[in-house]
């Protein structure tokens, strides 16, 4: 069964740093581009950054330029967010995205809260 499940999220100060992990299951990350989104109370689904299966390529929402790292660790079968310097207006809850044989899988979200 394909699964993805989200971790790292948590409460930190304007400036801070947190690092997202997405655990790949029942298929092969590296075979398939992959993305995060996220969503903030009250407001749509964003995508955030993404990461393509061929060459990894990366490309990142303009909000988060510069301050976030999309990258991929095929031995752990693991997506992660590197996520610096971080704002109060990043708080949100936190989505990793994939399609494998034409179907969509997100995972559960975990909740990044930016405060002081």
């Amino acid at each position: 069964q394909l699964q993805l499940v989200e971790s790292g999220g948590g409460l930190v100060q304007p400036g801070g740093s947190l690092r997202l992990s997405c655990a790949a299951s029942g298929f092969t990350l590296d075979y398939y581009s992959v993305a995060w989104f996220r969503q903030a109370p009250g407001k749509e689904r964003e995508g955030v950054s993404c990461i393509s299966s061929v060459g990894r390529k990366t490309n990142y929402a303009d909000s988060v330029k510069g301050r976030f790292t999309i990258d991929r660790d095929n031995a752990k079968n693991t997506l992660y967010l590197q996520m610096n310097s971080l704002k109060p207006e990043d708080t949100a809850v936190y989505y990793c995205w994939t399609v494998v044989a034409a179907r969509t899988y997100w995972g559960q979200g975990t909740q990044v809260t930016v405060s002081p």
